[in-house]
């Protein structure tokens, strides 16, 4: 018999067909958008249970791994039951006063896999488990990777390029992201739309600017006016972009790699700007043409790779550049869990390369007089600092101009923000 829609087991069996994906190396957005295209008719609140069960289950995939070491002889080949394992031990740390329930619909949901001929084996492990948590927990807190339920060479970067912060750094990792609104000041007032939100059952307070924290995360459809652009969804973090990058009426501006396309939309409603957004991925240039109408602003989307500019420059410099640069995407993981497990050392290198390729062509298309900010979400120095020091030591008439009285702006992640690089660069005349 099919697993209910509405039950604890259909909701796992679910996660874990989204965590086998990543467990492949696919991205956590992409197997969650082909879960949902595989079950359209799912109801609002079981595919809720389902992508909080995913994230919960990769935020705490290096402590249960281990767990999964000691609890069994040999590695499970079997990705899918693997991935069902995890899931379970996650909702069984998050919730263990329902131990029994969890167990009952884990082993429901391996009735699911390979014709259920893993449904002993799940029930065996996760009742083991529980029998010998207080013993796996202390083991646990003397493994390393295990204990912060990162990878042990992203621990040791962390703890290289941050020693005073990076067990904090790590714990904020594994938490959960705060829900930031941006308000569009082009249609409302922050401080009116804080009481739309009040009046709305909603609690929230102001950040500052166009944010807007709110207490609890909810879906965008219970927020006033989403749908007719009064608001969107962006990180306090990722809200400095547009006031630091200095816009005002009538400037030329370049978002080079633009989407989803908060960045460029709070460019233009910042400023009435002429605007050119480009992506390397014409999925995500959709994206951003698609956000940009929700909130009634104009711009040329483009889908196109900024570094080859011979194939979308007209000739005409910019007088802003927007280059906010694909990264390991390290001071934005407990957004991304899946990134944790995806990234490899190496990584680090090969998104620096690419980093470096994108601001020695972005700079050719930059106005004399004409400014630059540099952005990543990343948190390793090779991605920020080296990475701007030595491009401004390869470029002669660049000059680094300061942020809040520093030569840079690096934010770590706290309550109120994800952690974020910028540094502001200007063209020489």
């Amino acid at each position: 018999m099919p697993l209910a829609d509405s039950s604890l087991a259909y909701a796992l069996h679910g996660a874990a067909a989204a965590v086998a994906e990543i467990i492949s190396g696919r991205n956590l957005n992409e197997a969650l958008s082909g879960l949902w295209r595989e079950r359209p008719s799912l109801p609002p609140g079981q595919r809720g249970a389902v992508q909080d069960l995913a994230y919960t289950a990769l935020r705490r995939c290096g402590r249960d791994d281990f767990y999964l070491s000691r609890l069994m002889d040999t590695p499970l080949r079997d990705k899918p039951v693997h991935a069902l394992l995890l899931v379970a031990l996650a909702r069984l740390a998050a919730r263990p006063e329902e131990a029994h329930t969890i167990v009952d619909q884990a082993v429901e949901a391996a009735g699911e896999l390979a014709q259920g001929k893993y449904k002993a084996l799940v029930n065996g492990v996760l009742r083991n488990f529980l029998r010998r948590r207080n013993e796996l927990e202390a083991a646990a807190g003397q493994d390393e990777a295990a204990r912060w339920q990162h990878p042990r060479w992203w621990i040791d970067r962390l703890r290289q390029a941050h020693p005073g912060y990076w067990q904090a750094l790590l714990e904020a990792g594994n938490g959960r992201p705060p829900m930031t609104l941006r308000v569009n000041r082009r249609r409302v007032a922050a401080a009116d739309y804080l009481g739309q939100l009040q009046a709305a059952g909603l609690a929230a307070r102001l950040l500052g600017g166009d944010a807007i924290l709110l207490e609890r995360p909810v879906p965008v459809e219970r927020l006033p006016g989403f749908a007719d652009g009064l608001c969107s969804v962006q990180d306090a973090g990722a809200q400095r972009a547009a006031p630091l990058l200095d816009v005002h009426d009538g400037l030329r501006v370049l978002d080079a790699c633009a989407a989803p396309g908060g960045k460029a939309a709070h460019i233009l409603e910042c400023a009435a700007v002429d605007l050119t957004a480009l992506d390397a991925d014409a999925g995500r240039a959709v994206r951003v043409s698609e956000n940009l109408l929700r909130l009634g602003l104009q711009a040329h989307v483009r889908p196109a790779d900024c570094r080859e500019t011979d194939a979308w420059w007209d000739g005409r410099d910019f007088d802003r550049i927007l280059a906010d640069v694909p990264c390991t995407a390290s001071g934005v993981v407990r957004r991304h869990p899946d990134a944790k497990w995806l990234r490899r050392e190496q990584d680090i290198a090969q998104f620096a390369r690419t980093q470096g390729e994108i601001l020695d062509a972005l700079w050719r298309v930059l106005a004399p007089g004409g400014k630059l900010l540099y952005a990543t979400c990343s948190l390793f120095p090779e991605e920020n600092g080296r990475q701007v020091a030595a491009f401004a030591a390869r470029q002669e008439d660049c000059m680094r101009l300061p942020i809040a009285g520093m030569p840079e702006l690096l934010l770590l992640p706290a309550e109120e923000h994800d952690g974020f690089y910028y540094a502001l660069l200007e063209k020489q005349a």
